[in-house]
């Protein structure tokens, strides 16, 4: 049914919390597990006087934490026999890194967790999976907090 399921991720305990959805559609599917972390454009860029060392910072520091991420879901599908492919992409908005990502590697699903916020909160915050199921071409799979939590 599914040969490549697209797991994006920001390294928080919400989003590790649908690795194991993730993980589980990939296994019952036989498909591989796509990670994916996008790391978002510097949002200091044009902002005062340029310095070099804190875009160099700003992308040390995401690289970092999508290794940790990238080692938590690798452990967890090795461990479930899922085939395992992380991908960092960078300088892209989330939801739309996310949806092209899907594109250029042929995903036929993605699976992502959510706060879950509703009202006032959802609208103030955004919120990156609402958007992702606003273009996606594939179908997404949104685990909310409180479920991945109870699973």
């Amino acid at each position: 049914m599914f040969q490549r399921v697209l797991f994006p991720t920001d390294g928080s305990d919400v989003s590790l919390a649908a690795a194991d959805a993730a993980i589980t559609m990939a296994k019952l599917t036989g498909a591989t597990l796509q990670p994916v972390y996008v790391v978002e454009p510097y949002p200091f860029t044009g902002i005062g006087v340029a310095r070099p060392s804190g875009f160099d910072d700003y992308m040390a520091a995401s690289r970092q934490v999508a290794a940790r991420a990238f080692e938590r879901i690798e452990r967890i599908a090795q461990a479930g026999g899922v085939r395992c492919e992380p991908l960092t992409v960078e300088h892209a908005r989330a939801a739309d890194g996310i949806v092209e990502t899907a594109g250029s590697v042929g995903a036929d699903l993605i699976v992502m967790g959510s706060h879950g916020r509703s009202g006032v909160a959802r609208l103030v915050l955004g919120s990156v999976a609402t958007k992702v199921l606003q273009l996606s071409p594939v179908p997404v799979l949104i685990v909310k907090a409180g479920d991945a939590a109870a699973a």
